[in-house]
């Protein structure tokens, strides 16, 4: 084997502020030790990455924090991560071995060394696309939804960015259990998509509503019992006077206050009190317990037909900003991913 071999990796090229862009990223190829051996003594892994997620939080990590925010900021210079889906190359950890297909944290590269293999997940579905494993919006949904809404059957569900990652999977764990389901998107493509394939109630292109409170209205003439959160300002600000009293809120995102320098204000918080709501805000982190029980349950509706789930795909790290920024303009329909090398 070569002494060296070459890594194309996508690095952050300064700290971002407002709205961010390709220019604030750049793909590099470096070059790194020989790959198929761990060092002696070390319970490190080598992967090959297949897939990796592109998320609307990685917005924030490219910003500088005085005070800490709840994950780590990304370093100018240095690769960006984020969840991907890998085949391990060689392994010092006696839970992993070369050829294992894992999923977790991982760089934006052909190559990683991982020197917590601890917090890598053993793929136990191969058969399902390796590309479904890219990232966590299944089980951000799942326990979003099951974990923080509590939600019963015959409730009345709303879902904001509802065509993305995690909103389409809400909308059908919610169409499963017996709720009733509407969601909004950013174009008349995503609304047809919500309400053909994932078999919503109902849907709305919010960008056609002049009045979002009284769109609500309509649409929910009873009132909203959960609130999925993908949004925040303007959204949130109208969904609160249509909850149903003793409703629940689970903020799993704001992407419409990402790319802000100010974040927006809500006025209509004081309806969180006299209709007795719960705003709850989470963190999929937190739920990693649940995981493979979320994985064995998904799979099987996934094979049973009771669950789709639609990506977009771009080919090779030379187009991964460009993907990223995507999520931030509404060009993609569907989870947003890399895909690095296919096997």
């Amino acid at each position: 084997m070569a002494a060296t071999a070459s890594n194309k990796r996508v690095i952050l090229k300064r700290y971002v502020t407002g709205l961010l862009s390709e220019d604030d990223m750049e793909v590099v190829t470096t070059e790194v030790p020989p790959l198929a051996v761990v060092p002696a003594g070390s319970e490190a892994v080598v992967v090959k990455n297949l897939y990796v997620s592109c998320d609307p939080y990685m917005r924030n990590r490219m910003t500088r924090h005085e005070v800490p925010s709840y994950v780590s900021d990304f370093i100018p210079g240095e690769v960006l991560a984020n969840f991907g889906v890998m085949r391990v190359i060689s392994s010092g950890h006696p839970d992993f071995k070369a050829g294992d297909l894992v999923w977790g944290i991982t760089g934006w590269e052909e190559y990683t060394v991982i020197n917590n293999p601890e917090s890598l997940f053993r793929i136990n579905h191969p058969k399902l696309p390796l590309s479904y494993y890219t990232g966590m919006p299944g089980l951000t949904a799942y326990a979003g939804f099951f974990e923080v809404s509590k939600p019963k059957k015959g409730e009345y569900v709303f879902i904001s960015a509802a065509s993305g990652a995690v909103g389409q999977i809400v909308g059908q764990l919610a169409k499963i259990i017996g709720c009733y389901v509407v969601g909004s998107a950013g174009s008349d493509e995503k609304v047809s998509l919500l309400k053909t394939k994932f078999g919503f109630n109902d849907a709305f292109n919010y960008k056609k509503e002049p009045d979002l409170e009284a769109a609500l209205r309509r649409y929910f003439p009873e009132g909203i019992d959960i609130y999925f959160e993908n949004v925040g300002g303007e959204t949130l600000d109208a969904v609160l006077p249509n909850m149903r009293l003793g409703g629940r809120i689970a903020a799993c995102g704001m992407i419409s206050q990402y790319n802000l320098e100010r974040p927006e204000g809500v006025k209509n918080l004081f309806y969180i009190v006299t209709k007795r709501l719960r705003m709850e805000g989470f963190l999929v982190f937190d739920f990693y317990d649940r995981y493979y029980q979320f994985e064995d349950e998904m799979a099987r509706y996934l094979k049973e037909g009771k669950v789709a789930y639609v990506e977009d795909v771009v080919e090779g790290l030379d187009a991964a900003p460009a993907a990223l920024i995507k999520l931030f303009t509404g060009r993609n329909v569907g989870k947003q991913l890399v895909a690095i090398a296919r096997e």
